[in-house]
């Protein structure tokens, strides 16, 4: 019989959309005729435990229990003796969270409605915040205090791997041997195991599947990942098991352990969808395993990697449409951190997951893992098969936000996607991950903002001009400045990803790193920003030629589980761990408008270099002006209205000259234009011609050709004189 998949997402990546792998793989089973149903058991477990019913039942078996680690803290006691009030208002907190009951934003923000536990303590501290907060954001965060609060509780007290975005995730960190997970796995089960083991067995009596597909994108559903093959293995051992993903695309590339297959019967690397249809294949009896595409299995009690397919990977064109059917996409949760404005992005509000292109289309930053598939192979997508996909979407979800989960979203494939949402006329709002490179004028960044573009994150690394060469970034401290200015000056918000502890890397520029960011904080055209430190990986130029930048491996040994994490020695470089905490407490206060005047010192609680940057750099490299120069095949875009035109004449000492008057109401102001007719004349002519309705915008070079050929002389000219500038103003762009 033909046979039925569950693909599934175990717990937890995130509480407020789901993870988009699942919905990738069932969008593609689709075009096979392959059935499959799909299940976030994130989601579904914390729906399960955040409930009246589930916490009486959490409460109840905490009555004369100590802590996981031995007595209970003050705050855990609190907590516990405030029980009737955390069950008595979590059904209306969660259905808040969830978009259902706003107007109990109002109770929530008298602060008398809600328990109040040790997450509280900093309200005091981000009272400014609450200023700039409406209500329901104020409420919203809360709520996430709240059930924060209640996940301190579930750590302390009942299971100490719980997370909301993550569970178990040391076990899954850096885990050469399968020996810890191992062992954990053969504890009995936590509270935690028990609902989902529920859940997942609810939902296995009913779908009867062949086949269970686990996605593993993290460390911190690794350990959850396991826990599910495992009950499946004892239930009902008939159903085979797969995993694949990030996890397992990144860390298990040299897997030998043979105790994984107790858990799965097959682990897929890269792409799945040829994998998986060849998986199909084989359970039905229709391919031998020695057919298999880049999957592990268990062969005569050995480990054997399996890559003789003769079946090609699916193009992007002919992957479907990602698929979220089966999902309860309206009993996400939505919470709200203040800390960083991006971090908004990744836990409010629900996202349609989409990608603009497969891999990377620089691929040169050296401590990325460029030599995988799926970054080194590059291959775009179309901008009409996009917009497509981004209908059929909204379609079936009922929402019109996107986030593109590029590597780094190819400028001028942006482009082509910014007017074709401009044609269709789809009101949307979507953000993505770039390099900041030249490309992104501030013709093009307004182009972005005017399609529904609302966010970027990209990478500024460490920002020192050597280092970023070294990382061969392909971009400078001034280039990436003046990029986001355009992004800001545009209305689009800017996230930088920051890096410390870079091979080589002095306390020095560690230090004139960080006053780099700060005034470029102070010049306004950064809103957020995250420091995380460098690791070297097993697939990343630097962990594959660690001499070549100045580092070496502590060890060369593959262990038989992960091997992707490696713990190298840099003899050059600082210490880097010291700087961790002042760098991040800085930025922190930087997000916020605070602290922009301190000296970088107070920062650290230890003696730190002056910073050799000048004061003012960045706004020195703002000052100098934009190159202006317009390429002759740019593409010429009227985003503006219509002008209303009036002829008349005019009369000036004794000469009557014929003027044409273009009134143009935009969206935020009314602009009035008084040309020569001839000149008037041609402009109201032309904009009809540029605008995004028309299929095949002109270029700067056919536009200045069409002037001319009207009889006018100066187009270059005319084309940076001021009332330019005005039109420009209102939607008359370059890109």
């Amino acid at each position: 019989m033909p046979a039925t998949l569950f693909l599934i997402t175990p717990p937890f990546t995130q509480l407020n959309t789901p993870y988009p792998a699942t919905a990738y793989l069932k969008g593609f089973l689709n075009t096979k005729k392959i059935s499959s149903q799909q299940a976030d058991l994130g989601i579904e477990v914390i729906l399960s435990l955040f409930t009246r019913e589930g916490l009486t039942k959490l409460f109840a078996g905490l009555e004369g229990q100590s802590a996981v680690g031995g007595r209970q803290s003050d705050n855990a006691r609190r907590i516990i003796a405030l029980r009737e009030h955390y069950i008595h208002t979590i059904d209306a907190v969660i259905s808040f969270l969830q978009g259902k009951n706003p107007t109990l934003a109002h109770l929530i923000c008298q602060e008398d409605f809600l328990p109040e536990a040790s997450r509280f303590e900093q309200l005091d501290d981000l009272e400014w915040a609450f200023g700039s907060m409406g209500v329901q954001d104020k409420a919203k965060h809360l709520a996430t205090l709240y059930l924060e609060d209640l996940s301190d509780l579930i750590t302390e007290c009942v299971d100490e791997h719980f997370g909301f975005s993550r569970y178990a995730e040391r076990l899954g960190r850096s885990a050469n041997s399968f020996d810890e997970l191992y062992a954990a796995l053969h504890q009995p089960f936590t509270y935690i195991d028990t609902l989902l083991a529920e859940i997942l067995e609810a939902r296995i009596a009913v779908i009867q599947p062949r086949m269970v597909c686990i996605s593993g994108p993290f460390p911190g559903n690794l350990y959850s990942a396991f826990r599910c093959a495992q009950w499946i293995k004892t239930h009902y051992p008939e159903v085979k098991t797969a995993m694949g993903g990030g996890f397992a695309n990144t860390e298990l590339r040299s897997l030998s352990d043979s105790r994984v297959f107790e858990f799965f019967d097959f682990i897929t690397l890269d792409d799945g969808e040829a994998p998986i249809e060849n998986l199909v294949e084989h359970i039905e009896g229709k391919r031998p395993v020695e057919l298999l595409k880049r999957t592990f299995v268990l062969l005569d009690g050995k480990v054997d990697y399996l890559n003789n397919s003769f079946t090609k990977d699916y193009p992007q064109s002919e992957t479907g449409t990602p698929d979220y059917s089966d999902l309860p996409l309206d009993k996400y949760i939505s919470v709200l951190e203040i800390a960083n404005p991006m971090h908004r992005m990744w836990s409010d509000g629900r996202w349609n997951k989409l990608t603009m292109a497969h891999g990377c289309y620089w691929g040169k930053c050296t401590f990325c893992d460029i030599s995988l598939d799926y970054i080194k192979l590059y291959e775009p997508v179309a901008a009409g098969l996009l917009c497509d996909r981004m209908e059929e979407m909204i379609a079936q979800t009922g929402e019109n936000g996107f986030h593109f989960v590029d590597e780094a979203s190819p400028p001028a494939l942006m482009r082509a996607l910014a007017l074709e949402i401009l044609r269709r006329k789809l009101s949307v709002s979507w953000w993505t991950n770039i390099r900041f490179e030249k490309s992104f004028t501030r013709d093009l960044c307004m182009l972005l903002k005017a399609s529904g573009c609302i966010a970027v994150t990209g990478g500024l690394e460490v920002a020192s001009d050597r280092l970023l060469k070294l990382i061969d970034k392909g971009v400078t401290v001034a280039q990436v400045a003046q990029v986001t200015r355009n992004f800001t000056e545009s209305g689009i918000m800017t996230h930088a990803y920051l890096m410390y502890g870079f091979p080589t890397q002095t306390a020095q520029e560690t230090i004139d790193s960080l006053e780099i960011v700060r005034q470029m904080f102070e010049a306004g055209i950064l809103q957020s920003a995250f420091w995380h430190q460098f690791a070297m990986t097993a697939h990343s130029p630097v962990g594959l030629y660690p001499d070549k930048f100045g580092v070496r491996k502590a060890d060369d040994s593959l262990g038989s589980f992960a091997n992707n994490d490696i713990v190298h020695i840099d003899p050059q470089g600082a210490e880097h761990e010291k700087f961790s905490f002042g760098l991040k407490k800085s930025l922190l206060n930087f997000m916020h408008g605070i602290g922009l005047d301190y000296p970088l010192y107070d920062w650290f609680d230890f003696k730190v270099p002056r910073t050799q940057v000048a004061k003012g750099h960045i706004e020195s490299v703002l000052a100098v002006d934009p190159d202006v120069f317009v390429k002759p095949l740019a593409r010429i875009v009227w985003l503006g209205p219509q002008p209303l035109v009036h002829y008349f004449t005019k009369t000036k000492k004794g000469k009557t000259l014929s003027l044409v008057e273009l009134t143009f109401h935009a969206k935020k102001e009314t602009l009035v234009l008084q040309l020569e007719e001839n000149q008037g004349r041609w402009l109201a002519g032309i904009l009809p011609w540029l605008t995004v309705s028309s299929r095949e915008t002109l270029t700067f070079q056919q536009v200045q050709a069409d002037y001319e050929a009207a009889g006018l002389t100066g187009f270059e000219d005319y084309w940076y004189e001021k009332w330019w500038d005005r039109l420009h103003a209102i939607g008359l762009l370059a890109v």
